[in-house]
């Protein structure tokens, strides 16, 4: 890691954890427990309880799974953004994939990494991103730093996948987000309206808009689309197709 110092401060450095498989949870917690500086504030399972605790309890730096019920990592990220809370969040996914770290960091992440990464590192992460810094791979970047690796990581990955920034990037509502997990599963947008209860035509205004903001032409390219970013697990996708429309 291209290491900047990280400051000394006799204050603790609070830290929430949420990931929806309490032993990931539990093993992160034993990591961080020999660590003076650090203090493990709550735990979480799902998006909004993530965003709830980011509220009430304000840590310094919070891990979210990137793939957790309700309202993704990134969406979650997305939220805590755009309302101005001050933690700093730490991705963590199994999906280690260069187009979704550019997601993670275009949505407000201050670091992006893989479940399997060193314990010893995951702890210099958490200080780096609690000092200010943003980690991207082994690299530690000031502001200026990841807007410049942002802006390569656009040019880098422009193709067939990838149309308008600002299109592209946009998170799904937890209800659109509901759907599409239902469409990888193969069902037909009458079943999704069954399932849901919910009007048919609620669901295809929603499929609409999805289609939308993926840039992709049907509800094929989008399940492709969210598979590929882990944004749908492959065991959400176990349970038999239904018909198409």
């Amino acid at each position: 890691m291209n290491s900047q110092p990280i400051p000394s401060d006799s204050r603790l450095l609070s830290l929430v954890i949420v990931d929806d498989h309490p032993l990931f949870r539990e093993g992160i917690r034993n990591v961080l427990h020999f660590e003076p500086d650090i203090e493990v504030l709550a735990e979480g399972g799902d998006g909004k309880e993530a965003i709830q605790l980011a509220k009430d309890l304000q840590p310094d730096v919070i891990l979210v799974d990137i793939n957790i019920p309700l309202l993704n990592g990134i969406q979650v990220t997305r939220q805590m953004t755009n309302e101005r809370l001050h933690s700093r969040i730490v991705l963590m996914t199994a999906y280690d994939n260069q187009e979704q770290i550019l997601h993670a960091m275009r949505a407000g992440a201050s670091a992006y990494c893989s479940k399997d990464v060193e314990p010893r590192r995951l702890v210099e992460i958490i200080r780096h991103v609690a000092a200010g810094h943003y980690v991207v791979g082994d690299q530690v970047l000031d502001k200026d730093g990841v807007e410049a690796w942002m802006s390569a990581g656009v040019e880098a990955i422009a193709g067939p996948y990838y149309v308008d920034p600002e299109e592209t990037f946009v998170p799904l509502s937890p209800r659109e987000m509901e759907i599409l997990r239902l469409v990888t599963r193969g069902m037909s947008n009458k079943e999704i309206a069954r399932e849901l209860q919910i009007s048919h035509q609620t669901v295809k205004n929603h499929m609409t808009s999805v289609l939308k903001k993926l840039a992709v032409e049907d509800r094929t390219q989008a399940a492709v689309f969210a598979l590929r970013r882990g944004w749908v697990r492959l065991q959400d996708t176990t349970n038999p197709p239904g018909s198409k429309d």
